[in-house]
């Protein structure tokens, strides 16, 4: 967005008796090839009965002379301008198909034209071993200019310099310190001995302090500020003159407004004159720079004032819908790209990618510090975009409204992007364990493997001249799918399944045997996470109507305040240890009975290890399962769906105790 600025410098000299003055020459009108619009411009020269002529130097630059006919004790000048500091690309330019690469030669005729700014002045020793340091080896002509305007600013010690005048670079590179006219000069007479055109620029800079500090850099001025400065340009067929200014770095942008530009830094003196008559001289100077337009934008939309204003009409909007009994509710989605490598692919057409999910997660855990603490984080699918293999990932924060914690330690959070070295028996020891916080003695937990069948049938169809287990194959999704299976072991386990419905009747988790034709679970083919693979078809088939299905719950149903979820697991646990602890004695009542009775055929089958809610009828065969397995080592917990929110509650609760007890970070995923 466009900021439009005004700017005042003023300069003035006393005198203690009258003095006569010389003839002037003003050079403090902004160039003809400004890029910074300068839409008003004033110079008002004391005393003010004087004579005044517009010229235009050699090069093309704005003259002001002077003539004052009468003697005077003062001698004063005052620039006013209005400039649109609209933001301004230094690289935005076309090069002509020889110049793109350094070294490069002018053509005859444009040489004869620059032949003022090949001039080369100055020859030192010092200079001499500065210059034979400079790699001057092929390279694209705006890395080398990069490159140079840098070499001087990092050789060159800023310091504000009074005298007048410029130092030669002999004296500059021996002190390694000058002002912003020493650092332009030393740079202009380096382009010169490198064969490139360049001339000494005079002018205003215009630094505005940023709207928010920068997180990895500089922040450049604490508040607005504006001065003469001086800049070197150099002239590269196809872009024209490029401003380099060696005491930041940086390539000259908006903020540098040239007033002159000549071969040698003597005709660009802001100002030049004399006086006859015997004098003592008071001299000042000021320069300011004053905002007066600001349209609102993203880094600073709106004053504290209009804020106040929005929250205040906000509170009144919401006071009419209260009174009006409506109930809305409200989303939004934002956009963001990251500050560093914003063309990367990840921030302008990839769905996804290591540095956005990395920022994604910690932007998340921020918020989740910020707005809900307590709250669970949970990382799972969104949009489906057709010709992408998966859904796109999200991010979700949940809280409860009460303000109770739904997730107590965000250290047991697992960061999606860390390895954590765990594997496939973390996995097993973390599902067994939250089977019996679930209250089920986890007698039907099973794993589950990739279908080897399926990939080696996969692998006997790839063409012969085709090696699968190459990771850069430039095909399909599905192969490289294949690659990414193929390269790991077929046989290990993806991770651990517990199939897992609430029963209605018992009013608690229940479990059954999953039973499968080939004897081991075999997931369906992909690279998505293990709950999203479950080979549900392979259950056993019920009718439609013979199946239990679960209801979601009425919007209008009347509905119990929660109950502390961890009450609810103490109980439960409480009571699995009594089950568990009647069975063992139940068995071992059995085993100290005679032969006869130990070897009778009752009928009655060991139970000790199965879970008491498994039902025996295939209809109750629940389709939903509670998966963890290892990804990138770390732990995932898949979820299964459920319709009750006190349900999904007591799940967490279960998957938090477990992590808390086994010291595992876990990533939740799955059903929300």
């Amino acid at each position: 967005m466009t900021i439009r600025v005004a700017l005042n410098h003023k300069t003035a000299y006393y005198y203690d008796s009258p003095i006569q003055l010389a003839p002037h020459v003003f050079r403090l009108r902004p160039a003809a090839h400004s890029r910074t619009p300068v839409t008003a411009y004033s110079l008002k020269i004391t005393p003010e009965n004087h004579f005044i002529s517009w010229q235009q130097d050699p090069f093309g630059n704005y003259l002001a002379r002077v003539v004052f006919p009468e003697k005077s004790t003062e001698l004063s000048i005052e620039v006013d301008l209005i400039a649109e500091m609209t933001v301004i690309n230094p690289f935005d330019f076309f090069l002509e198909e020889y110049a793109e690469n350094y070294p490069f030669a002018y053509p005859e005729q444009l040489s004869k034209e620059l032949a003022p700014y090949l001039e080369i002045r100055e020859n030192g020793p010092l200079f001499a071993q500065w210059l034979a340091q400079i790699d001057g080896s092929k390279k694209a002509i705006v890395d080398f200019l990069v490159y140079l305007n840098q070499r001087v600013n990092h050789t060159v010690n800023y310091s504000i310099r009074m005298e007048a005048g410029v130092q030669t670079c002999e004296e500059t590179l021996a002190k390694a310190l000058g002002s912003c006219r020493d650092s332009a000069w030393l740079l202009v007479q380096a382009m010169r001995h490198m064969g490139l055109a360049a001339r000494f620029v005079s002018g205003y800079l215009v630094q505005l302090t940023a709207d928010i500090k920068s997180l990895d850099g500089p922040s450049g001025t604490e508040k607005d500020f504006t001065d003469l400065h001086a800049w070197a340009e150099v002239y590269i067929p196809g872009a024209g003159w490029i401003g380099l200014d060696a005491t930041s770095g940086l390539l000259a942008g908006e903020g540098h407004i040239p007033l002159a530009c000549t071969a040698d830094y003597v005709s660009a003196a802001p100002v030049t004159g004399g006086y006859t008559g015997q004098a003592n001289i008071e001299f000042s100077f000021s320069n300011s720079v004053t905002r007066i337009h600001e349209d609102p934008r993203v880094t600073k939309p709106y004053s504290e004032e209009q804020w106040a204003q929005i929250d205040a009409l906000g509170h009144e909007i919401d006071a009419e819908l209260n009174a009006g009994d409506v109930r809305l509710t409200m989303g939004g989605e934002p956009t963001f790209i990251s500050i560093d490598n914003m063309d990367a692919p990840e921030w302008n057409i990839d769905a996804d990618g290591v540095e956005k999910r990395k920022l994604a997660g910690q932007l998340v855990r921020r918020l989740r510090n910020s707005f809900a603490p307590g709250g669970l984080l949970y990382f799972g699918q969104g949009k489906w975009y057709p010709g992408e293999p998966l859904p796109r990932w999200q991010l979700a924060c949940f809280w409860r409204k009460d303000g109770k914690p739904i997730w107590r330690n965000a250290e047991l959070l697992a960061d999606e992007t860390k390895d954590y070295g765990l594997n496939s028996t973390h996995a097993e020891t973390f599902i067994r364990d939250l089977a019996k916080r679930l209250g089920l003695k986890g007698s039907h937990i099973c794993a589950g493997f990739e279908d080897p069948l399926y990939y080696l049938l996969q692998e006997g169809l790839v063409p012969d001249n085709l090696n699968p287990l190459k990771s850069d194959l430039k095909d399909d999704l599905e192969r490289k799918r294949l690659t990414k299976v193929l390269t790991g072991d077929l046989g290990a386990k993806v991770g651990y399944l517990l199939p897992l419905h609430w029963s209605h009747q018992r009013n608690a988790w229940s479990s059954s045997e999953w039973k499968f034709r080939r004897g081991e679970m075999f997931l369906a083919p992909g690279d998505s996470a293990m709950g999203l693979r479950l080979p549900l078809s392979s259950l056993p088939w019920v009718a439609f109507e013979d199946r239990d299905h679960e209801h979601e719950r009425s919007l209008y149903e009347a509905v119990a305040p929660l109950e502390e979820v961890d009450a609810v697991m103490s109980r439960r646990i409480s009571k699995f240890n009594k089950e568990n602890e009647h069975a063992n004695e139940m068995h071992a009542v059995e085993d100290t009975g005679n032969d006869d009775a130990s070897n009778e055929d009752t009928g009655n089958e060991d139970t000790s290890n199965q879970d008491i809610s498994t039902p025996k009828n295939p209809e109750f065969t629940p389709h939903t399962a509670l998966c963890v397995e290892t990804r990138g080592g770390r732990l995932h917990v898949f979820l299964p769906p459920t319709t009750a929110l006190e349900h999904y509650l007591d799940i967490i609760a279960c998957v938090e105790a477990t992590a808390t007890v086994l010291k595992l970070p876990v990533v939740i995923e799955g059903y929300q």
